[in-house]
């Protein structure tokens, strides 16, 4: 049903840049909203991203602010996260989700697992 791909690879030296996409199989997003996640060993869950589909808003971690960008396409069954500047601390595992819940708590339990949609994880290393 949905699928975390990477398209430019999941290797990367720091400084460079990769992107991944979120794509529906059968379906559109919507009105849903689509975050991306990413988890590294010995860490907490952080919510990376996240996108609306109704209205495009957006929501960015602080930590990636200006350096990623999320966005749909036209015909919203895909949702893109450009990653830029990549550092080494955030080699994690990626993964996307989809739901209901509004953006703003990406980072909550409730938000978390209220995701009604999920793509598997994609490992990103960022080497120094």
């Amino acid at each position: 049903l949905m699928c975390s791909c990477r398209r430019w690879g999941g290797l990367v030296q720091a400084g460079g840049s990769l992107r991944l996409s979120c794509a529906a199989f059968g379906f559109t997003f919507d009105n849903l909203n689509i975050a991306w996640f990413r988890q590294a060993p010995g860490k907490e869950r952080e919510g990376v991203s996240c996108i609306s589909a109704s209205d495009g808003s957006t929501y960015y971690a602080d930590s990636v602010k200006g350096r990623f960008t999320i966005a749909s396409d036209d015909a919203k069954t895909a949702v893109y996260l450009q990653m830029n500047s990549l550092k080494p601390e955030e080699t994690a595992v990626y993964h996307c989700a989809a739901g209901s819940q509004p953006c703003v708590n990406i980072d909550s339990d409730t938000f978390y697992y209220s995701m009604h949609y999920w793509g598997k994880g994609t490992q990103v290393t960022v080497s120094s």
